[in-house]
């Protein structure tokens, strides 16, 4: 493959997204990469073949099946070795994304410090490979279920940049405004390109999170979400939602609760954030 490369995960494909959605939305995703100018290569884990660029046959049956496991840091080798076949998570991704040299991916929102966190210690995986990975990754904030302060705190603490797009305020992923304000921020694709490119110069090997709000006409205000968010939280807890199975559970509540705006929403921002990655893969090729 030549030219700018974008990395996409494949998690939203298999558990992320209810169908049709997947499928459709995983296609426009790349459609949206392609007319940025780079190429698209969504990542995932066929019985035990890591496969960088999947086909639009490979994402189909990824989409389909029921046996596909959600790939993280800890369980990708054994996904591998046991050829089962795998969805790579934002931390899943990036670790294929670096490795083939892409130093680009667009997800939807990154996981973080979840609620509770103080008791549980349920801290996603993405916040570590953020700053292991050397990688742009381009996202509409952590999702708005988690503990967005303590989420912004650990990133700072781990030393990766958090660059708001055109924004200087930490979007809530369905919503474009939190009350959080952010230290840097971007206005144009070139300029993520020589921040980032000038951060590594310097010799720092963290990634580097660029947080695109949700286009304007598709947002959930979060005054509305947040008793979509209250209600799937506690419904979670009394029925002993726990580990891999809260996001997706927490995600499909909100998406009925809200009538599905916030799956419009969800749609909306992946496209948007794939055009943008896009744009940056090629200011950083230039």
């Amino acid at each position: 493959m030549n030219g700018p490369r974008v990395a996409l995960e494949s998690t939203v494909i298999a558990h992320g997204l209810p169908a049709p959605h997947n499928l459709e939305t995983a296609r426009a995703c790349e459609t949206e990469v392609r007319a940025a100018g780079a190429l698209p290569a969504t990542i995932g884990i066929l019985a035990g073949r890591p496969v960088i660029g999947l086909s639009e046959a490979e994402v189909a049956e990824l989409a389909s099946r029921q046996d596909v496991a959600k790939v993280n840091l800890a369980n990708l080798a054994h996904v591998i070795a046991a050829e089962k076949w795998g969805a790579t998570t934002v931390a899943g991704t990036l670790h294929l994304a670096q490795a083939a040299g892409i130093r680009v991916f667009a997800t939807g929102g990154i996981g973080g410090v979840h609620r509770g966190a103080g008791d549980s210690f349920d801290i996603s995986a993405d916040l570590q490979a953020l700053a292991r990975y050397p990688v742009v990754t381009v996202c509409a904030g952590a999702k708005a279920i988690l503990d967005l302060p303590k989420t912004l705190e650990v990133l700072e603490t781990l030393g990766v940049p958090v660059v708001g797009y055109q924004t200087s305020e930490l979007p809530a992923f369905y919503s474009r405004t939190s009350g959080l304000p952010l230290d840097l921020r971007a206005d144009s694709a070139a300029e993520i390109a020589r921040l980032a490119a000038t951060h590594w110069q310097l010799g720092f090997t963290t990634g580097v999170l660029v947080v695109n709000p949700v286009p304007q006409a598709d947002e959930v205000p979060a005054a509305e979400i947040k008793d979509a968010i209250e209600e799937a939280l506690l419904t979670a807890a009394a029925q002993g939602v726990s580990g891999k199975a809260v996001t997706p559970f927490l995600l499909a509540r909100i998406a009925a609760r809200t009538e599905g705006r916030a799956l419009r929403a969800n749609i909306s921002l992946l496209r948007n954030n794939a055009r943008l990655a896009g744009e940056i893969a090629c200011a950083l090729a230039a």
